[in-house]
């Protein structure tokens, strides 16, 4: 299992929430990994800097860099380090807190740079013939606002869909995606009575994280259209099911 946290502050929930996650893997018998990108200082923005082979003056195309730096053997160490992590494990647990409307910027570069071109993914190797297919991901997810707020017609907005871009990026490379875990009303400007609460609250949640890990295996999917669902030029097929509002038929 690889546990990746993205939050700055280690004693944070999310921290704790990842070692949780940890500690009850360990005690199932899994290998754990732990990628923590910030305290990793993990460089989210991907740049000609971080290639070698890169000539200087010429244009910066990121997928070729990466292929051509895997082909040679020559990508930055700290990415065929987390390349190695998600090849070896089977269970993959993303700990982060959402942020304006979306995970952190940390992770969102964990993506960019990490999912290399030509080890992780290819043009004919993605989706349901992606190169991850067998393993699964969940997201272990806190908001700040309430679950009412995050709901499908909540002032925040549907966390669902917020969340969509990120599982999608994984069901890209093959992984199948479970039901998020969503911890909510979770922010440090609570007092008193409503702070106690909040403490009991989520230290309920990591008690049952041992729980969550136990039945990883049998936790429900998110329910993505197959590649039999478009047609030769990506498009959905008419008699095929509308699964998301980000892939839908015109109403």
């Amino acid at each position: 299992m690889l546990v990746v946290l993205a939050h700055p502050e280690t004693g944070s929930f999310n921290g704790h929430w990842a070692d949780a996650s940890a500690d009850a893997a360990a005690r199932e018998g899994h290998r754990v990994l732990r990628s923590d990108l910030c305290a990793m200082s993990f460089d989210a923005v991907e740049s000609a800097d971080h290639y070698a082979q890169h000539v200087s003056g010429e244009l910066f195309d990121p997928l070729k860099a990466q292929q051509s730096h895997a082909d040679s053997r020559l990508l930055p160490g700290v990415i065929q380090r987390e390349i190695e992590k998600v090849r070896s494990a089977d269970w993959l647990i993303f700990h982060f807190p959402l942020w304006w409307f979306a995970p952190p910027a940390v992770l969102k570069g964990w993506f960019d740079r990490v999912f290399v071109h030509g080890l992780l993914h290819t043009v004919e190797q993605r989706f349901d013939h992606g190169l991850c297919k067998g393993k699964k991901a969940l997201f272990c997810v806190t908001t700040g606002a309430t679950d009412a707020e995050c709901a499908f017609n909540g002032k925040e907005g549907d966390v669902q869909m917020l969340l969509w871009p990120s599982a999608y990026t994984l069901r890209y490379l093959g992984f199948t995606v479970l039901t998020h875990k969503l911890v909510h009303g979770v922010h440090g400007y609570f007092e008193g009575c409503e702070q106690q609460q909040l403490e009991s609250r989520l230290s309920t949640v990591l008690q049952q994280q041992a729980g969550l890990i136990k039945g990883f295996d049998t936790r429900d999917t998110l329910q993505f259209n197959t590649d039999s669902h478009f047609d030769a030029h990506g498009t959905l097929k008419k008699e095929s099911p509308g699964l998301s509002s980000f892939i839908r038929h015109n109403r």
